[in-house]
This record gives structure tokens, C-alpha cells and sequence, in this order.
């Protein structure tokens, strides 16, 4: 079966690089329109460039995440332009600065907080009523292996990937007879800007060292790409994965927690 998604419309936040951008060109190559919502307008704005080169339709709308008002903004300028949303990569979040819990800035906290936890339940509460409406959609958050795991100086983070879980897990609950599937995707190391950044902050001058530790760890001895990723939001937002609901998939390249 091809999946196929000619006529549907996508909403991708975090759409300005990485994994949003990723999974933004792969919905567009698979003939979906996607509205891409990011808080740096100069990479959202590149992510709908890229999508227009390959011949696929993309609007961009700056926001804020965290804020309910802009959340409301980008589901309503999705249905201005397309009339629905089929499928929603929930994608946006910030890794936080590294410390340990005791030296960690409490306002640094509630950024993390505030853009991985409280954007994506907005993203829920403002885009589930419109697949409510329509009797069908699909939902992907972006969760991580630390949904499961922890890392040391990232506490905020990976409590707010726990979080991610907690609520993908609550929402597939409450919808999933109204046609709505929610599912989480659970990456291992990612080879993105983010994690580089993570990496020169947890071995300052000596971050490659750090990432061929780690690449030496995974079973196939390599970071995912981005694209690997979107592959499998893509195969979650179809059809061909109709009875998988409130599930965290694990791609990690083979490794176990």
C-alpha cells in the first residue's frame, strides 16, 4: 500500500529545522499541504522554500508555542487556507541549558517547561476539537529516548519528555473512539543542530569526543538522520498504522533502555 497524502492538510511546529523540517518535506513529497509554525522566521521561512522547490504547498506562520493566543493563531490560519487538518506533527521543543537540578535557573526550567510541555498540551487542546469535528485525524508528538531515560544536566528536559509521554498516552485515551489516533515518536540521538548543541555544552572543547563515545554505544553505530525520523511520523499519521494508538516508538538504532 502507498501512503498517500494527496488533499490532506498538515500542521508541523518546530517546521524550522531538524526533525520538523524534515517531516515537513517528507508530508509535502507524499502530497500533503503543510502549514509550518516556528518561532525563527528566517528557518521557517526556509522550510517553506524547500517545500515549494520540491513542488508542494506550504504556508508559514511565526509563533510562539507556549502561547495560547498564537497556538489559536497558526489552527486558524491552517483552516483560513485549507479548511482542515488531518494530521498534526506536534513537533517543537528546546533541549534547555545543561546543569545539574541544584545549579538549574528556575526561569530556564519554566522556558523548557513551557515550550515542550505547555506547547504541546495547546497544540492537543486547540487541534483535537478540529479532527473531533472532522471525525478523523492523526497526531504525532515528538517525544525522545529520554521519555524513558535520564541524562545527567538535563533534568528539565528529560522531565519534559516524560511529560510528552504522559500526554500522548492521555489523549489517544480520550479520543481514540472519535476516529483520532495520538502517537509519540522516540528518538535516540538525532544528528541535528539541537543535539550538537547539547554536546558542546556537556564537553566544552571536546564535543566530537563525546558524540564517537556515543555513536559507539548505538548497536548500528550511528546517529539517526532526520529524515529516518519523518519516515516514521509519516508511517504514524497513515493509514497503514490504523490500530496503533498512545504508543511511544523507539527509533534508537537498536538500543535499549
Amino acid at each position: 500500500m502507498k501512503i498517500d497524502f494527496s488533499g490532506q492538510v498538515a500542521v508541523v511546529t518546530g517546521a524550522g529545522g531538524g526533525i520538523g523540517r524534515a517531516v515537513a518535506l517528507a508530508l509535502s513529497a507524499v502530497g500533503a499541504k503543510v502549514l509550518l509554525v516556528d518561532l525563527a522566521e528566517a528557518a521557517g521561512q526556509q522550510t517553506q522554500a524547500l517545500v515549494k522547490e520540491q513542488g508542494g504547498d506550504a504556508l508559514f506562520v511565526q509563533a510562539d508555542v507556549s502561547q495560547e493566543a498564537q497556538v489559536q493563531a497558526y489552527v486558524a490560519a491552517a483552516l483560513q487556507a485549507w479548511g482542515r487538518i488531518d494530521v498534526f506533527m506536534n513537533n517543537a521543543a528546546w533541549q534547555g541549558e545543561i546543569h545539574a537540578i541544584v545549579d538549574y535557573p528556575v526561569e530556564m526550567f519554566d522556558k523548557v517547561m513551557n515550550i515542550n510541555v505547555r506547547g504541546v498540551f495547546l497544540g492537543l487542546k486547540h487541534v483535537l476539537p478540529v479532527m473531533t469535528a472532522q471525525g478523523k485525524g492523526a497526531v504525532v508528538n515528538t517525544a525522545s529516548l529520554g521519555s524513558f531515560l535520564a541524562t545527567r544536566k538535563l533534568g528539565p528536559y528529560t522531565a519534559s519528555k516524560h511529560a510528552v509521554m504522559g500526554l500522548t498516552k492521555t489523549a489517544a485515551l480520550e479520543v481514540a473512539r472519535k476516529g483520532i489516533r495520538v502517537n509519540a515518536v522516540c528518538p535516540g540521538p538525532v544528528d541535528t543542530e539541537m543535539l550538537r548543541d547539547i554536546e558542546a555544552s556537556q564537553a566544552p572543547g571536546s564535543a566530537e569526543h563525546l558524540r564517537a563515545q556515543r555513536t559507539a554505544s548505538i548497536p548500528d553505530g550511528r546517529y539517526a538522520d532526520p529524515a529516518e525520523v519523518a519516515n516514521l511520523m509519516v508511517y504514524l499519521a497513515s493509514d497503514l498504522s490504523s490500530h496503533i494508538t498512545g504508543q511511544g516508538i523507539q527509533i534508537n538504532g537498536g538500543s535499549h533502555y
